[in-house]
């Protein structure tokens, strides 16, 4: 059985921006515990000024 977790730009990791080395720092930090990203995207968020793009990372584990 399997375990997903999925990671955006409003995660606790990016406080709202998104930042490479934030990125890199939490992906880390999920590995320790045993998940691995399995699949990224970006989508568009509508929004007051138009859309915006947000990195979305899928991550996976053994439960």
């Amino acid at each position: 059985m399997k375990e997903y977790k999925v990671l955006t730009q409003k995660d606790k990791w990016f406080g709202g921006k998104f930042d490479p080395e934030k990125l890199e720092q939490a992906i880390n930090a999920y590995a320790s515990q045993g998940w691995r990203v399995i699949s990224c995207a970006t989508a568009q968020i509508p929004g007051f000024g138009g859309n915006r793009e947000e990195m979305i990372v899928i991550l996976e584990r053994d439960k």
